[in-house]
């Protein structure tokens, strides 16, 4: 049953920093530089994880990422498709060539009669929603990022957002997905059509995917009870849709993070704009207590429920981000849609009366756009608070994306707690609470001589935590590099089988993000983390760029723009 891939050569920095010589590809018509300058602004992302790439190339189309797949596989390069490099599971940063899909940004028009819109893969989130909302329409899958992460990052990891206990993550609102393959093959796979009949490697997908339904038990691909799921493949999704249907295809696809294909185009479904909202924040004295009120919320028809830990109230409260003190042991912030504001307005108050009822010890209520933006301040002091604590504490999300069924939210919020005390971290933690996905921001003080060390341990103890209560480890971030080497912990052996086949099908000579998804195991922490300050720095010109690009997370800011025609003083141009 196994489908095998071969060996694959995949030069990269860590293996003699080999520049690409006379060997690029001559049909090419974007950009492609491996001076080291170019390499250094595409080592890092919003992640922890650093790596100098071999190459940059940034196509500008579909035909342009189709020579650079054919050229790649035939030299052995492995490309590592990038939008805005916001994620945080360091699926974009790696050894192989870092394609930028930023500048292939267009969005097309609205189409009224379907409710839907075509995009390219480097469109922003925020720009695709604002061309809808023009037309009456939205894109309702938010991630905090949403102002500058890319639709193409979105559909790679299946990404979510607040708004995610209502309207669930990307998968769902993809339609169609315009791909490049392994052997550079061009096709859209669009639900309710056939899929491409004439892609080798969709052959090969449906063929082990056909073996995979057959031998492995459909429960082992699944972590149940878990509402957002972003790790490994969705292989439980093809298996229940119609064989002569790309639906399932398009699952599969969604959120596998260009190890199976580059996507050059998305068409994507909208839904009509909210008439009205209104926004709740209520206190508890326990975690159960803001847990059930969570499920509390979503059988109302919340469209949003987020926790905020105590951790992260202390710290609000130590630099004073909101103008008042918090003395709860757990915060949610709750959003309720209506189509007009006197349902919203019916709607806040029944909800109201609903959490008193089950705990509740504190509920504010926000009604008009002014009230709402002033309830939601505390959630967005998040970033601004982090980063005042640099540079003596480093936030380090390398726990930062674990989901679990809702009974166990709170076990889990505790057991990350003992974890970071143990480890002698401070930490923040806040998350969707409605869906029981937590993000941890564990605060790391770098001039300690055994740093590395604890961070590991705590790691693998919030593993062992994540799948002891029947979680995940990626609710909407995605596998990437970080967690990738980590599955075992959370995966059985059929399930990692299956992840293992499908990638080989897909791309047995290891072309499309190797190293991604599928890894060896426990090889986390054995490349550099960027805050390190041991490791060797960038040279100043990338140093300073990339530091801007963070401090105003200005994330989709194209890091070639500066130097696409200048020399720089550590270019090697050819």
């Amino acid at each position: 049953m196994p489908v095998r891939a071969r060996n694959c050569r995949v030069h990269s920095a860590a293996l003699g920093l080999e520049q690409l010589g006379d060997h690029r590809p001559k049909s090419f018509r974007g950009t492609l530089r491996d001076d080291r300058l170019a390499r250094e602004l595409y080592s890092e992302g919003a992640g922890i994880a650093r790596c100098l790439p071999l190459a940059v190339a940034v196509p500008v189309d579909a035909l342009d990422v189709s020579v650079l797949v054919r050229w790649a596989r035939t030299n052995g390069y492995s490309l590592m498709p990038r939008g805005s490099a916001s994620g945080m599971a360091a699926g974009a940063i790696g050894p192989g060539i870092a394609v930028d899909l930023s500048r292939m940004n267009h969005i097309g028009a609205v189409d009224l009669g379907s409710q839907t819109i075509r995009v390219g893969a480097g469109a922003i989130r925020a720009h695709v929603d604002a061309t809808a909302n023009a037309a009456g329409l939205r894109f309702p899958v938010d991630p905090s990022s949403g102002a500058f992460c890319t639709i193409g990052g979105m559909v790679g990891t299946n990404a979510a957002g607040a708004r995610s206990l209502r309207f669930g993550p990307t998968r769902a609102w993809v339609s169609g997905l315009e791909c490049v393959f392994d052997d550079g093959s061009i096709a859209w796979v669009r639900r309710g059509e056939l899929p491409p009949s004439r892609v080798p490697a969709v052959l090969r997908l449906q063929e082990t995917l056909e073996l995979i339904g057959v031998h492995t038990k459909p429960e082992s691909l699944v972590h149940h009870g878990v509402r957002k799921e972003s790790s490994g493949y969705a292989i439980a999704d093809y298996l229940q849709c119609p064989r002569d249907d790309a639906s399932g295809l398009v699952a599969l696809l969604v959120g596998s993070e260009g190890t199976l294909a580059f996507f050059t185009q998305i068409e994507l479904a909208l839904l009509p704009v909210a008439g009205a909202t209104a926004s709740l924040l209520a206190q508890f004295e326990t975690l159960e207590a803001a847990t059930e009120c969570a499920l509390v919320a979503q059988e109302f028809g919340a469209s949003a429920c987020e926790l905020l830990d105590r951790t992260f109230l202390d710290v609000a409260a130590s630099k004073n981000a909101t103008g008042r003190s918090w003395h709860a042991e757990a915060v949610l912030l709750i959003e309720m849609e209506a189509d007009n504001d006197l349902d919203a307005q019916r709607g806040a108050n029944t909800l109201v009366a609903a959490l008193w009822k089950h705990g509740a010890r504190e509920v504010a209520v926000g009604l008009s756009v002014e009230a709402q933006h002033e309830l939601w301040s505390l959630r967005h002091a998040a970033s601004p608070i982090l980063a005042s604590l640099a540079p003596r504490l480093r936030s380090m999300q390398f726990i930062e994306d674990g989901c679990v069924p809702p009974a166990n939210l709170p076990a889990y919020v505790r057991g990350i707690r003992r974890i970071l005390s143990r480890a002698e971290f401070t930490g923040v933690i806040f998350g969707h609470a409605g869906d029981a996905h937590i993000h941890v921001n564990p605060l790391i003080d770098t001039t300690q001589p055994d740093w590395r060390d604890r961070v590991h341990r705590a790691l693998l103890e919030a593993c062992e935590l994540t799948a002891r209560l029947g979680g995940t480890l990626a609710g909407e971030h995605g596998d990437g590099r970080l967690r990738a080497p980590l599955l075992q912990h959370i995966w059985n052996t059929e399930a990692l089988a299956a992840f293992a086949n499908v990638k080989a099908a897909a791309d047995p000579t290891g072309v499309l993000n190797a190293g991604c998804k599928v890894a060896p195991a426990d090889s986390f922490l054995r490349g550099d983390i960027r805050y390190d300050p041991a490791i060797p720095p960038l040279s100043p010109s990338a140093r300073t760029i990339l530091d801007q690009v963070e401090q105003t997370r200005d994330w989709s800011r194209f890091r070639l723009g500066e130097f696409a025609n200048v020399g720089a003083e550590s270019q090697q141009a050819h």
